[in-house]
This record gives structure tokens, C-alpha cells and sequence, in this order.
């Protein structure tokens, strides 16, 4: 069986293809370059270093979000692109459950944390000692809040993701819980990850088609929300002009 891994949630650009259980390549970029740019040089390289006929692929599996709205576009893009060309089947990973899935064999909470921007996370929590659990899947809450949660579970976590230069200082002075922070190799998003739990959704049956599959965004885009904050605004100054001009004294 053999898994391409797509990565693009956030700034990482990253593919993976695993073979039988076994992650036989890996190409990752965490650097400021536009994703489109990436992505399919990256899969051109690894296909062509394994001598990797693409036709061979079972199936592709990709980082469904939330994270980066552009990110997850050209990731969903190019996996679409890829299955449509070759009729594989795509296999939607929640981009958190496979940043998790990289923490293996410990008692700990796993939370990943994405910055999510105004003082908000994409985060879930996670346990892999033996089996994978998702104790709580990906949503999108205020940092503080999710220390308050965390204290009140009571348990040990391990956090992950590029939300912790952002807001470590906030969770450090608010977690009463032990906590430590995942080293280097498994702080940041992964397609290797994403290509290992997408084999086991394979194995489950747990595919779609490359026309049916759509990322998981979580929230609007920020423009859409300034969009409909401007409207809203309009909407209460026409309502309030109109008041206005309802209640004036007639001369």
C-alpha cells in the first residue's frame, strides 16, 4: 500500500509517501514560500529520487484543516488535481489529529496549537499511548480559555504547533498543570504524519473522491468576517438614520 502525504496547512510545505507502514520519503520546507510554488516540485522530487510511478499510488492522502484559508486551498487543489488525473481516491485528515499522531506512547493530553490570530487557537486534544484517541476534535477557542479547560482536566500535556512562540507566555502563566513543549522534529506539522494516518482511515475504508473533498476552513475567512462586520455596521446606521428621521419633530 502506498500513501502520498500532502501537507500545507500553514507555513510548512511538506509530502510524504508511505510504503507498507514504512515512511519511505519525506520532503518538508517551513519557510516563507507560496505553497503553489512547493507542493508539486516537492512531489516531482520525491517521485522521482524513489523512481515512484505516481499510477502506483493506492491512494492520496491530504491535511484537511483548519489552518491557513490559501494553505489549505493549494494543498486541496493539488491532491484534487492528483486524483482527478490518476482516479485515486483522497483521504481527508484533520490537520490537527495528524500533528498529534506524531506523539506516540505517552500518558500525556496531546494539544496541538495553531495560531489562529487574535488571540485564538485551532486546537484538540489527543491521547496515543496505544490507540489513538481524539478526546476532543479541532475547534477554534481563546488561548486562555483552553489553559482554563486544561487545568480543570488535570492531567500532564504536551503542546505542539506554531502557536507556541505566540503564546507561551499566556499559557505559562496560566496552566497549573505539568506541561512540556515536543521538541524540533515533532513541534510542526508533518506530511510524513498525514501520510501514516491516512493509511490507517485507508484501511478503515475512510475515503472520498477527489470531486467530493473540501477542507475544513472552521471559521471565515477574515475577509468575509470584515465583510460582514462592515454590513452589520451599515445595517445599524441605516436603522439608526432611519429612527432618526421617524421620531423628528415636525416644524
Amino acid at each position: 500500500m502506498k500513501i502520498l502525504g500532502i501537507e500545507s496547512a500553514s507555513m510548512v510545505a511538506s509530502v510524504a509517501v508511505v510504503t507498507d507502514d514504512v515512511l519511505t520519503a519525506e520532503y518538508t520546507v517551513n519557510f516563507k514560500k507560496t505553497h503553489s510554488q512547493t507542493l508539486l516540485p516537492m512531489i516531482d522530487e520525491v517521485a522521482r529520487m524513489l523512481e515512484l510511478d505516481l499510477h502506483t499510488l493506492d491512494a492520496v492522502a491530504v491535511s484537511g484543516g483548519p489552518g491557513s484559508f490559501t494553505g489549505l486551498r493549494i494543498g486541496s487543489a493539488t491532491a484534487k488535481g492528483i486524483g482527478l488525473a490518476l482516479e485515486l481516491p483522497l483521504i481527508h485528515v484533520p490537520t490537527l489529529d495528524a500533528m498529534a499522531y506524531q506523539i506516540f506512547g505517552t500518558q500525556a493530553l496531546i494539544c496541538p496549537i495553531m495560531d489562529a490570530r487574535r488571540g485564538q487557537v485551532y486546537t484538540g486534544l489527543y491521547e496515543f499511548e496505544e490507540q489513538f484517541k481524539v478526546i476532543v476534535p479541532s475547534r477554534a477557542m481563546a488561548v486562555t480559555e483552553l489553559a482554563e479547560e486544561l487545568n480543570e482536566r488535570g492531567q500532564r500535556v504536551i503542546f505542539l504547533g506554531d502557536g507556541i512562540p505566540v503564546y507561551r507566555e499566556i499559557l505559562e502563566a496560566g496552566l497549573t498543570v505539568p506541561y512540556s513543549f515536543a521538541p524540533a522534529q515533532m513541534n510542526r506539522e508533518r506530511a510524513a504524519s498525514v501520510a501514516a494516518l491516512g493509511a490507517v482511515y485507508f484501511k478503515n475504508g475512510q475515503t472520498e473522491t477527489a470531486q467530493d473533498h473540501r477542507p475544513d476552513y472552521l471559521r471565515k475567512a477574515q475577509a468575509e468576517r470584515e465583510l460582514e462586520e462592515a454590513r452589520r455596521q451599515g445595517k445599524t446606521a441605516e436603522l439608526a438614520a432611519g429612527h432618526s428621521v421617524g421620531t423628528g419633530n415636525s416644524q
